[in-house]
């Protein structure tokens, strides 16, 4: 097993380091319980075209679609996942994600609200010894080509929390960013779908450039 998850490490790496070559491919990540994975339709693309336009990516313009449990989730360096309610993760989807993770893949969970508590729960089947850590405002995340000084920014109000932003480390690699009372994803999306004012959505933009350049960075 330890000499299967270092040859998929090195996959992962080599894809990594052609990415800006031939147009890496990042995915939604589609889980089963009953929550909403499929919504924000339009945030992954806008993201990806803000990317691609104002830091200089080369990331495939569609997202892909796929599951947790699925061995084509190592085909993708970025996933993201959100959503509203419930979050169930089966004994094999709770391993072959950490196993995405310790090869090198990287995943974002952004709650759309609603998804806290079974998000929290559920990623102790994946990693039982490890807690999600609260990023600092001073982390590098917050400070790629655009600095946020007070960390996570505040897109969509739910119940009055300041946003946050916690991280699950393997070693000193950040393997999942988990985006709390931020909604960024909201943000993302065709500024019609929220009527979000375009400084609002553009905030959301920068702060997700920020993310897949870190990502693609560490």
């Amino acid at each position: 097993m330890k000499r299967f998850t270092i040859l998929l490490f090195l996959l992962i790496t080599v894809t990594f380091g052609i990415a800006q070559n031939q147009g890496v491919k990042i995915a939604l990540l589609k889980y089963s319980g009953g929550g909403d994975w499929y919504s924000d339709p339009t945030a992954l693309p806008n993201l990806i075209k803000y990317c691609n336009q104002n830091i200089k990516t080369n990331i495939y313009p569609e997202p892909a679609t796929i599951e947790i449990g699925s061995a084509e989730i190592f085909n993708f360096p970025f996933v993201y996942t959100t959503g509203h309610g419930n979050i169930v993760l089966s004994k094999s989807d709770a391993q072959n994600l950490r196993l995405y993770l310790e090869a090198g893949g990287f995943l974002h969970v952004d709650d759309n609200y609603g998804l806290d508590e079974y998000l929290r729960r559920e990623m102790k089947k994946v990693f039982p010894n490890k807690e999600f850590i609260e990023l600092p405002p001073t982390h590098p995340i917050f400070h790629q080509k655009y600095d946020f000084n007070e960390g996570l920014p505040k897109i969509h109000e739910h119940d009055n929390k300041p946003p946050q932003a916690f991280g699950i480390f393997i070693d000193e690699r950040m393997v999942c960013l988990y985006t709390y009372e931020s909604d960024l994803g909201d943000g993302w999306e065709d500024g019609a779908v929220h009527n979000d004012p375009p400084a609002l959505h553009e905030k959301a933009l920068k702060m997700g450039a920020n993310i897949i350049s870190y990502v693609f960075g560490q």
